[in-house]
Formats: C-alpha cells, sequence, structure tokens
C-alpha cells in the first residue's frame, strides 16, 4: 500500500527541496513538514490541523491532493481499532463452572480468614494487656534486680533513699513517651531510649530506665520498661520487722548503745572518706559491696535491721547514722585502725529496741 508520507518525500527530493525553502513558503514549521513526512499523526494538535497541512504542502509539490488525502484516510481506518458491535465473542462452556468454582474458593478463604483473625483476637496479648488496665494499679519495690514489667498509669514504683522511701507514679504511658511522677516533677522517656533518672534533685542519677514498648496514642496498653538502680543503697526499704531484731542477752559480744526508741525502723550509714581506704559492707542479709574509696568518695549504705562493715584503715572513714530524721556521728577511729562491726538494732531487757555498735573479732 502507497505511503502518503513517502509521496510528499519523494517529491520533495526529486525538486531538490529543503524544509527550510517549503516552510519559508507555505508557512509551514519544519517540524510539522518532517512529521508529515514520517506520518507521525500524533505530533498534531488535532486532525483538522494534519489535514490542512497536508493538503497545502502536496499541492506546494504539485501533486494530487485527493489522492494524498484518500491515503491519509485509509491510513487512519486501518488502525483504527473494530467497533465492538462487529466482534462475535463465543462464550467457553467451562466458564461458568470455573466462575462458580472461584466464587466457592473466595468464600472459603474469607470464612477461613475470619477464623484467623478470631483466634489471633481470643490469643491477642494486647487484648490480655487492655483487659489488665481495669485492674487496680500496682506497686513495684526497686531492689537490686532488674525489674522488667508494663506499667499502667497509676502505678508505683517504691525507691529507697537515705532519708526513707520515694514514691513513683506512672503519669502517663502514650504519645511514645512513659511520664513517671518525682519530687522533681514530671519526667518523661521516650520510646526505645534508656535515660539515667535523677528523682530527688541531687544530680546523682538513681536508676536507669529503659521503654521498650509504649504505644504511640492508648494510654490503656500501658508501657514495657526495664528498671535498673545505679546503686544497690537505692534499694526499697522493707519494714524493720520487731519480731527478726535479736534479745540483747542473746548476743556474745559487748554493744555500745548509739540510741533507742519504742520502735524498731531503717536506718541509713553515711560515710565520708579523707583518704584512700578498703571499705566493705553488707546490708541486712544482701550481698557484700567492696571496693577502694578516695578522698572526697561518699557511700550510703540502707538497712532495715543491721549492716555489717570492714574499713583497712578506720582513721579514714567518717560514719554518720541517720535515722527517724535524727543523724548520729559514730566518730572517727585510729589512724591505721581496722574496723571490723555490726550496727544493729537489738531489743534490751527493759523493753527498748536501740541501735548499737557491735565490734567484731
Amino acid at each position: 500500500m502507497e505511503s502518503y508520507g513517502a509521496l510528499l518525500k519523494e517529491a520533495r527530493l526529486a525538486q531538490g527541496l529543503d524544509f527550510e525553502t517549503i516552510s519559508r513558503d507555505t508557512s509551514i514549521t519544519r517540524q510539522y513538514l518532517e512529521a508529515l513526512e514520517a506520518e507521525n499523526e500524533s505530533f498534531f494538535p488535532g486532525a483538522p490541523y494534519l489535514v490542512g497541512f497536508l493538503r497545502n504542502y502536496a499541492t506546494y509539490l504539485g501533486l494530487d491532493t485527493d489522492r494524498i488525502n484518500n491515503l491519509y484516510r485509509a491510513k487512519m481506518l486501518q488502525e483504527s481499532p473494530v467497533p465492538a458491535g462487529l466482534i462475535i465473542k463465543h462464550r467457553p462452556k467451562w466458564i461458568i463452572p470455573a466462575i462458580v468454582a472461584g466464587c466457592v474458593l473466595v468464600l472459603g478463604l474469607i470464612t477461613f480468614g475470619i477464623i484467623l483473625l478470631y483466634q489471633q483476637y481470643i490469643n491477642n496479648p494486647e487484648r490480655e494487656i487492655a483487659l489488665k488496665k481495669t485492674a487496680e494499679p500496682s506497686k513495684y519495690e526497686l531492689t537490686d534486680k532488674l525489674l522488667k514489667e508494663r506499667l499502667y498509669r497509676g502505678d508505683q514504683l517504691v525507691l529507697g533513699m537515705p532519708t526513707g522511701n520515694i514514691i513513683l507514679t506512672v503519669a502517663e504511658t502514650a504519645k511514645g513517651v512513659l511520664a513517671l511522677e518525682t519530687p522533681v516533677g514530671k519526667q518523661f522517656v521516650e520510646l526505645s531510649e534508656e535515660m539515667e533518672m535523677d528523682v530527688d534533685g541531687d544530680s546523682v542519677p538513681e536508676m536507669i530506665v529503659y521503654v521498650s514498648d509504649v504505644s504511640a496514642n492508648d494510654s490503656d496498653r500501658g508501657a514495657e520498661v526495664s528498671i535498673m538502680l545505679k546503686s544497690s543503697a537505692n534499694s526499697a526499704i522493707a519494714e524493720t520487722k520487731p519480731s527478726e531484731i535479736p534479745n540483747a542477752e542473746d548476743l556474745p559480744q559487748s554493744h555500745t548503745v548509739i540510741f533507742e526508741d519504742n520502735r524498731p525502723y531503717p536506718f541509713t550509714l553515711n560515710v565520708t572518706f579523707r583518704a584512700g581506704c578498703v571499705f566493705r559492707f553488707r546490708p541486712d542479709r544482701k550481698e557484700t559491696t567492696e571496693d577502694f574509696f578516695s578522698n572526697g568518695d561518699i557511700v550510703n549504705v540502707t538497712a532495715s535491721n543491721m549492716v555489717r562493715l570492714w574499713a583497712s584503715n578506720g582513721n579514714t572513714a567518717k560514719i554518720q547514722l541517720i535515722a527517724d530524721g535524727k543523724s548520729y556521728d559514730l566518730g572517727v577511729s585510729k589512724a591505721g585502725e581496722v574496723i571490723a562491726e555490726d550496727i544493729r538494732w537489738i531489743k534490751d531487757t527493759d523493753g527498748k529496741y536501740k541501735v548499737v555498735i557491735v565490734q567484731l573479732d
């Protein structure tokens, strides 16, 4: 089949014409002339533009414009899609059974999905979390062991300090943040953040808080946290039980009374070092802690019943006992003297409870 574009090009080349000359004579830009020869119909803004340029170009080259126009229309007709109404579509015999089988399969998958989602809902830990939030607030005592719990608004943490227990309250567990209400104000720990927290404003962090999970918008889900104390001296102070206090006559060694009261209660030793000293202590029945301390170091030891301590040079350690808001200076030993003693509660024969110093061999 003849091509109108080819006829245009052959006529132009036969006459030795270039696009610049034709464009100047016909006022048709070179790009449109090249598009006509290339039969690039999509280059034109519309069919009327193409037909008008094609007629003028053919006339300029001396070609039969009707023939050129017919070739263009024949090309357009050949490239046009066949009307849908002229195409006879035969439906395969298997199409209806396939549709039915597909519907049954889809229905089965939907049913399976509903069952699976229901089982996940029943076993969903977040659902258990949502149920737990309706319970009463919990209270956790911070000890030497790592505390790993999911905390909710209203839950409390008990932190032992030399001056007594500090209560930290969970204020918020949402927006990706855990908020704790402390004596120095509300403190925030973001999701996946590990934060050293100072809760009493003395510029010394008492504990490390890590948040591993907290909701972005649902405070009822709580926050999964891990809390570790910076020092064993910050463990929550247990109540002193009179039943665990020994009688004075049961002590094999002699003792020196520091103070007495009608009831026993926790006390704290504040040890300040003036020079190098190896110092060892064990509050109640906890593990023994030993380290070398130098000038300016301070150690706080809190106990419910007793503290056993040992120092390589008692002259370097100034010991102060704090109990019930009062302080007692235990003095300083001689230079080079080794300290080995228990500081503990006893029940004397007069019915009074007394804190005494028991020298050890």
